[in-house]
């Protein structure tokens, strides 16, 4: 791995993802269930800034979860809480990134209308209480949720091995490349 990526840098391109020209934005990914000695997921994030990736994160779940779907909304509300860390860092260093929701995307519907709609809890009241902040963000203002394809998910190599060609593609768009 690390001969073949030994050129690789990370780039900013100044670039913003979308016309909102937000200052920084976020996506979560999950791998339901994807460690075959305990059954945890992997939960992988990524915060990009100006066309290039700031903050990354692969991390196991400290549960394991019992539908993708729970998979997916446990790795955006950690994904959040690094979205609130940097809305509070950014404040510090003189941006005001106060006025607008920061955008965290998300490539799974359910998980995306679980935080959105506090009517779908219902099928994952068994998760602890904690997990149930990030539908609070949103309601609130402070966090907008986007659907994004699978296939454009760049935290999607945070989460599993991923062919060459794939794996390509996700570094490309985390602004990693040759």
């Amino acid at each position: 791995y690390f001969k073949g990526t030994l050129d690789y840098k990370l780039t900013y391109d100044g670039k913003m993802v979308n016309a909102r020209s937000e200052l920084f934005y976020t996506y979560t990914d999950a791998d339901h269930g994807g460690n075959p000695d305990n059954g945890r997921s992997t939960s992988g994030q990524i915060v990009m800034m100006a066309g290039g990736a700031v903050s990354w994160s692969s991390k196991l779940q400290t549960i394991v979860a019992l539908s993708t779907t729970e998979a997916e909304y446990v790795a955006a509300t950690s994904a959040g809480q690094e979205i609130l860390w940097m809305r509070n860092f950014l404040t510090e260093c003189g941006y005001s990134v106060k006025r607008a929701p920061s955008t965290l995307y998300i490539d799974n519907n359910s998980a995306l209308q679980v935080a959105k709609n506090p009517e779908h809890h219902g099928r994952m009241k068994h998760l602890d209480l904690r997990f149930y902040w990030l539908r609070d963000e949103v309601h609130r203002g402070s966090i907008r949720l986007v659907h994004l394809q699978t296939a454009d998910m760049p935290a999607d190599m945070m989460t599993k091995a991923l062919g060459r060609v794939k794996l390509q593609h996700m570094a490309t768009l985390s602004g990693l490349g040759v």
